[in-house]
């Protein structure tokens, strides 16, 4: 088995003044965003403009923020919250819901779409091979917190998380997450991205893959201790994952038999 190696969770720190790595893989996770949607543009592969990007990337900080930190509240912990509602906006104190950050990231888009008067799946089709490097970055960023450890197993490369105070060796699920929800769905994405498809089929890709990966990943994550395993011995973060691959598989068959022409 492997030892977790101990990470220092400040990055930088100059005076009082310190930069955790979480922080920082939030930014690197937009940055990546930003330099692909340009390169995405450069290719002919949509019409909108340089600021349009900027634009979007800004709303979609305020939607991925606030949605993620409300998406917790209600889906993993709505009564601890509810009895102390100030510890909402404690985001200092960690919890925030990917599934939560999706919706907040669709409404915002739906509103960039209006503003534009383009539709909702056309900015889905051209932002979703963007996210998943992201995605990467955030739970590299988990890893190095030594936080969303994995279930016990006996597998050689099982490592010993320190923070459990157990000594077990674990599955080193973060990194089974940065490696299919990243890497591997980024490769998917880009790779369906290159040509034009039919109107919403990039966006249900996502979905299908996002969903479809993290409902296996999380057979060996731990479930959080306040919850532990739901309804039919599946994870709060797989029954949520669950409408994902479902409202993604009808976008992608229902595109097939649309008369919208094909977009990139």
């Amino acid at each position: 088995m492997l030892q977790y190696p101990q990470f220092d969770p400040i990055a930088i720190q100059i005076g009082p003044v310190a930069v955790h790595w979480y922080g920082l893989m939030y930014l690197i996770g937009f940055a990546l965003v930003w330099v692909l949607g340009r390169w995405r543009i450069k290719q002919g592969l949509s019409d909108l403009s340089f600021q349009d990007l900027e634009d979007l990337i800004f709303y979609c900080v305020l939607g991925v923020v606030i949605g993620g930190r409300l998406g917790y509240v209600i889906f993993y912990q709505p009564s601890q919250y509810l009895a102390h509602p100030i510890e909402v906006f404690y985001l200092w104190q960690g919890g925030m819901s990917f599934h939560g950050g999706l919706i907040g990231v669709v409404l915002v888009l739906l509103l960039f779409a209006r503003k534009k008067k383009r539709r909702l799946l056309e900015i889905g089709d051209f932002i979703a091979p963007l996210i998943p490097l992201g995605l990467a970055a955030g739970r590299l960023g988990n890893f190095i917190n030594g936080e969303l450890w994995g279930r016990p197993t006996t597998l050689p490369w099982g490592m010993v998380f320190p923070q459990t105070g157990d000594g077990i060796a674990r599955h080193p699920s973060q990194l089974y997450e940065m490696g299919l929800e990243g890497l591997a769905l980024f490769a998917i994405l880009w790779w369906f991205a290159r040509k034009p498809r039919p109107l919403g089929q990039v966006s249900a890709v996502f979905l299908m893959g996002y969903g479809i990966f993290r409902f296996l990943v999380e057979f060996t994550r731990a479930p959080d201790a306040f919850l532990g395993l739901l309804t039919g011995g599946l994870s709060m973060g797989q029954l949520l994952s669950l409408p994902m691959i479902i409202i993604g598989a009808i976008i992608f068959f229902r595109a097939r038999k649309s008369n919208h022409a094909p977009i990139a």
